[in-house]
Formats: structure tokens, C-alpha cells, sequence
């Protein structure tokens, strides 16, 4: 069911037209909510006078930037449908997604002019935002006078799409709605504590439900200060940290990972963020711990890019007595964990996360719900998550239904051996999948990212550590050290893409 949501970029900007929305941290310059809705008014009246009508999908492939935003409530004003583009993808690769979508309307930055005019054709306008002139975004935007545009949006309107791989390779167009925005405000806001004189840092890719999302539109529709990082980079980030700018951060373990083997880790003072969130990923319990001891406590949590993505985030008072717990749903949010058989699972037994509620996507763009298996009848959308619950209700994840194998008739979940290997002296990180074995049917392939500066240890050695810690079963057969993980923009390894695993022959 639908109902009315009032232009939230408006609507902020009565509420307080002075108070500071973004910062680029890289140019000094400041926005407050009365100018980034001029600015997003007057960016409607370009989409006007290039004939973008509602419904219309309107690309843009860019870095973190201001642009980005002024387009998204733009497109809201209009009811035009932005469609973010991941900069990493090659303009092979790019061109289905645009002509899947049916953009007309490609915005880009400075840094992938070269792959935008490589898309670029007679059926499609490339706007260039850093250029000058008739080609340049800011010099067009300038001449026109601000759009209201409509004053309400639907909520079950699509806002925006994003094209998610995750692990397997094959994008599909996600719907994000006016809704989903609003449930995942509600949920992430509540949990993080978020306030509207919190400062967050805007750095995680735009095509990407992190960097929309976690926590930059939660904190626009509350009213407080986003600084903007074109992308990672540590030294700013690190020297933001030790300039106390930062009231609330999330991130991804990749983050949490690069931080920790920064030089001035130590001497951080982590304790002046008021709320660590993680997700995108299983953060291993090591490199938890080691954020603790430096002050930080870091909340677990874990969507999707169909939930809007907010489902689970821990809450600090509990989160050092239950390491590896992503808590318990949210406000609005509901929980099923579902054997093969399709019923519930009793507490403590593994099922498959199926979510429901008010931020869960209506499906995938250009595609009825019927090519997918993901969205059952009676809106529940199976994640393809494992998880328990413990006593308490909180919830864990434990792996993904494809990364899950069974060795000797047991099965294994790839993410507990992945967390006791990362516990390992010399290993940084590891992933871990099944390959098939006459004896045992499948056995474990552990990749392994080490420490800076160490050497991978003997094979019996790490067998040997692992034995001391999980069942015989559960022990890897195979280890290979590799020089770095390809990873999705949540921070997931892409396991398709991992080196042909290399089995001993008799």
C-alpha cells in the first residue's frame, strides 16, 4: 500500500535552511540544506530541458561528490529514476546495464571520461559534471532557475536502481523506493543512535547501498552533516579520526582491516566516535577484538541490497558478551530462519534468513518476480544467508547457502573455518570453499591473505592450528597464499574469481 512522502529535501531545508549539509572535505567548501535544495531544484530543471520525463532513468558514473546527491533528489523531484554506475566495471561490461535500464542520460566525472566516452553514442547524452561550457554540468545547472518540481513521491515509486552482482558475476537492477529509504532511516537510525548534530563521513562507493545509505541518507533526512571523501583513503580518514570530526562511522572489515595496519593506529583516540557500525561482510572476531582494545566497539550488522539494506545491527551493550552477533532485527523489520523443508527452524538450529517488511525491494527492474527465486509468495525474500538465533534472540550469520559444502556427509560452513584461520598469527584474512575429494566427497580450499611481511606456514602447521579449534571435518585440506581478494563493493570476496584451486595428485 502506498502512501504520500513529502519532498524530504524541501521539507529539511524549512526545518533548518542554515544548518550544514555536506562538507568536500578535499575543497573546504559547505552546503547548507537551503543551497543543496536550490541545487538539486535547479538540477531538476536540467532533466527538464533534456526532456527527462517521470519515469525516465537518468545514469550517472562518478566518484563520491556533492553532484551525486543533487541528482538523486533531483530525479525525486521529478520523479525521474536515478540509475548509479560502479566506476570499476569497464565500459564492455557497462554498456548492457545501460541498455538493460534504458538510460538516455549518462552524468560523469572527470576521472572516467575515458569509459564515458567510450558509452557514449547518438542515443546517449553524456553531461560531463566537472566540464565547462555547453558540456559541463555545473555551467548548465547555474542557468536555470530552481524546479520544485512534485511535492509529494509515492512510496512505492522507484527512486533509484541499483545493479548488484554480488558474489556470482550477473547484475540485476535492484528497485529502491521512497519506502525503503524511509524504513532504512528508521532502522539504521534508531540502532546507530544517529542525531542531528552528528557529523558522518560520506567515502563508500555511490553505486553501492553503503554509500547511499550507510549512513549518508539516513543523516540528510535527519537534518545533519555529511562530510564527502571522494573515496577510501586512509590518510584522510585517519586524520579525520585524530581531529575528533567524526561522531559515527560505519564500514566494511576491508576498512576496519586497512585501519588497523595503519602506523598511527595506536595512538588513535577511537573512543571520540560514538558508534562503530560494520557490515557488508563477516567481520572476524580477531580483528574485533582488536578495535576493542584501542577503545572502539564495533556493532555488527547485515542486509542487502533488496532490504533497503538495514535488517540487523548489534547493540554495544551487549555486543562484547556475543562477538560475531549481528543482534536482532530492527524496527522495521521481520525474520524467518527456514529449513529445506520450508518451515521454521526451532532456536539454535541453522536456516535460511528469509526478511520481510516495509524496506524489503518490490523486485528487480525489468524483471517480474517470477525470474527469480529470491522473492516468494506473501513477500518474504529469501537471502541466501545461514543463520541461528541463540537464546537471547540474537542472530547469527553463518554463511551463504552456496558456501556451504559436505565433507564426509557433515556439512561445513565456509565462514567459521574462515573466522578461526583469521585467528591465525600469520593470516590477515582467508577464504575458504569446497572442492571435490574422492574420500570424502568435498573437503576445504583455504585462501589465504597473510599479515604484512609474514610467509604463509607449513601446511601441517595451519592443519594443526585448525584442529585445535573445529572438528577434523571442518579442516582444510588445501591452502594457498594469494596476493589480494577481488571484492564486491560491500567488501565480499569474490570467490568465482579466486585462482583455479591446484589439487594434489596421486
Amino acid at each position: 500500500m502506498s502512501f504520500p512522502v513529502f519532498d524530504i529535501l524541501s521539507r529539511r531545508a524549512e526545518l533548518g535552511p542554515d544548518r550544514i549539509a555536506f562538507e568536500d572535505i578535499v575543497h573546504g567548501q559547505t552546503l547548507s540544506y537551503d543551497e543543496i535544495n536550490r541545487r538539486a531544484g535547479r538540477s531538476a530543471a536540467l532533466l527538464l530541458t533534456l526532456g527527462v520525463m517521470q519515469g525516465d532513468r537518468v545514469a550517472v558514473l562518478c566518484r563520491n561528490r556533492v553532484e551525486f546527491f543533487e541528482l538523486l533528489f533531483a530525479c525525486a523531484k521529478l520523479g525521474a529514476i536515478l540509475v548509479p554506475l560502479n566506476w570499476r566495471m569497464p565500459d564492455s561490461e557497462l554498456k548492457p546495464l545501460l541498455i538493460d535500464c534504458g538510460a538516455k542520460w549518462l552524468f560523469h566525472g572527470i576521472e572516467d571520461i575515458e569509459v564515458a566516452t567510450a558509452l557514449a553514442s547518438k542515443h546517449l547524452i553524456r553531461i560531463n559534471l566537472d566540464g565547462a561550457g555547453d558540456t559541463g554540468f555545473v555551467i548548465r545547472r547555474d542557468k536555470c532557475q530552481p524546479q520544485h518540481g512534485r511535492m509529494i513521491w509515492p512510496s512505492d515509486e522507484t527512486w533509484y536502481l541499483l545493479y548488484t552482482s554480488g558474489t556470482t558475476g550477473k547484475p540485476k537492477a535492484v528497485i529502491q523506493t521512497y519506502a525503503m529509504a524511509l524504513a532504512n532511516y528508521v532502522n539504521i537510525a534508531q540502532a546507530m543512535g544517529l542525531r542531528a548534530d552528528d557529523t558522518s563521513l560520506n567515502y563508500l562507493p555511490l553505486f553501492h547501498t553503503g554509500g547511499i545509505n550507510l549512513t549518508t541518507l539516513p543523516a540528510l533526512i535527519m537534518g545533519a552533516q555529511v562530510l564527502i571523501m571522494p573515496g577510501f583513503d586512509l590518510e584522510r580518514m585517519v586524520g579525520l579520526l585524530e581531529g575528533g570530526r567524526l561522531d559515527t562511522f560505519f564500514g566494511v572489515p576491508a576498512i576496519y582491516q586497512a585501519l588497523s595496519l595503519h602506523a598511527r593506529f595506536g595512538q588513535l583516540n577511537l573512543s571520540r566516535v560514538r558508534c562503530w557500525g560494520c557490515g557488508g561482510a563477516p567481520m572476524p572476531d580477531k580483528l574485533w577484538q582488536q578495535f576493542a582494545a584501542h577503545g572502539a566497539t564495533v556493532l555488527n550488522g547485515m542486509g542487502m541490497t533488496e532490504t533497503g539494506p538495514t535488517i540487523f545491527l548489534m547493540d554495544e551493550k551487549n555486543a562484547a558478551n556475543k562477538v560475531g552477533s549481528v543482534g536482532k532485527p530492527q524496527l522495521l523489520t521481520s525474520v524467518r530462519l527456514v529449513g529445506a523443508d520450508g518451515q521454521d527452524v526451532a532456536p539454535g538450529q541453522t536456516g535460511e534468513l528469509w526478511f520481510s517488511g516495509l524496506g524489503i525491494t518490490p523486485g528487480y527492474f525489468g524483471r517480474s518476480n517470477t525470474d527469480t527465486k529470491a522473492l516468494v509468495e506473501g513477500g518474504w525474500l529469501r537471502s541466501g544467508d545461514l543463520g541461528r538465533q541463540d537464546e537471547d534472540g540474537y542472530f547469527y550469520i553463518v554463511g551463504r547457502l552456496k558456501d556451504m559444502y559436505i565433507s564426509g556427509g557433515e556439512n561445513v560452513f565456509a565462514a567459521e573455518v574462515e573466522n578461526h584461520l583469521a585467528e591465525h598469527p600469520d593470516i590477515l584474512e582467508a577464504a575458504v570453499i569446497g572442492v571435490a575429494d574422492e574420500k570424502w566427497g568435498e573437503v576445504g580450499y583455504a585462501y589465504l591473505l597473510l599479515q604484512p611481511g609474514h610467509v604463509q606456514p607449513a601446511d601441517t602447521d595451519l592443519s594443526s592450528f585448525c584442529r585445535q579449534r573445529m572438528a577434523a571435518y571442518k579442516v582444510p585440506e588445501y591452502y594457498l597464499t594469494v596476493a589480494d581478494f577481488q571484492r564486491t563493493a560491500a567488501g565480499k570476496v569474490q570467490k568465482h574469481l579466486l585462482p583455479k584451486p591446484m589439487l594434489k595428485t596421486v
